[in-house]
């Protein structure tokens, strides 16, 4: 295993879940993320990226929300588990994320090529 994905891999399984509020998007816009994250996802054609960004959308945000919810991007994975990027409906785990793991995926993504999703 490359060793990008063995750190995404790692950071996925420290960063706490939460339940979403049904039908809620707030968090889908269009997100960057690593070209390894981006290898687990569904390929999308140009028309589809570009009706999703005229909706200031993500390409994978669906009627029901977004469809790649298990493989969705770190980025997408931080939303609402730390003060830094709350939920707007105020939703959160039980224990936020610790500080340290936020700082290991920031880093990730500071040093990682981000394309857009």
């Amino acid at each position: 295993m490359n060793n990008n994905l063995e750190i995404v891999t790692r950071l996925r399984e420290r960063i706490p879940t939460f339940e979403c509020v049904p039908g809620c998007h707030d968090c889908c816009g269009p997100v960057t993320t690593s070209s390894e994250e981006m290898s687990c996802l569904p390929v999308k054609t140009d028309a589809e990226h570009d009706a999703a960004l005229e909706e200031w959308n993500c390409v994978h945000l669906g009627p029901k929300g977004c469809k790649v919810y298990k493989q969705r991007p770190l980025i997408c994975r931080v939303f609402g588990t730390t003060p830094n990027m709350p939920c707007p409906n105020g939703r959160k785990p039980e224990e936020m994320l610790d500080t340290e793991t936020e700082a290991q995926v920031h880093h990730y993504i500071a040093n990682t090529r981000q394309v857009l999703v």
